[in-house]
């Protein structure tokens, strides 16, 4: 299970960003977090293109498909939207990893039983 944010883990660092230019700023070695695909899709082709790790907030299945499509390192959702998405992506061998977005570590078990890829704290995000 990935565990992204909890100051015993070494994750990496996610920083939102909105333009391209945020993203030529942003430190090579954090993930970009990008708006929903819908208002960032160009975006995310600019990421796949670039080799550029990115995660995008996703609450529907059919955003969960184009994100994996798009070569998106993450996807960050609900545990609800990650019940329905996670088998999905098992099935078709995504290679993008389904996070839940938590604020307190009590959350981790019943991630972990509901074997979604991993989860992700809030403030983890910048």
């Amino acid at each position: 299970m990935i565990v992204i944010g909890h100051p015993w883990i070494e994750s990496p660092k996610f920083c939102k960003v909105f333009s391209e230019d945020d993203i030529k700023k942003s430190d090579p070695k954090s993930v970009v977090v990008l708006e929903p695909l819908v208002d960032a899709h160009n975006l995310a082709k600019y990421c796949q293109k670039n080799d550029i790790a990115y995660a995008v907030p996703v609450n529907k299945l059919r955003e969960a498909i184009f994100a994996n499509a798009l070569g998106a390192s993450y996807i960050i959702c609900e545990e609800d939207d990650a019940m329905m998405i996670q088998p999905i992506a098992q099935e078709y061998l995504f290679d993008t990893r389904v996070l839940v977005l938590i604020h307190e570590e009590k959350s981790i078990t019943k991630i972990a039983r509901s074997f979604i890829d991993g989860v992700i704290f809030a403030e983890a995000i910048s």
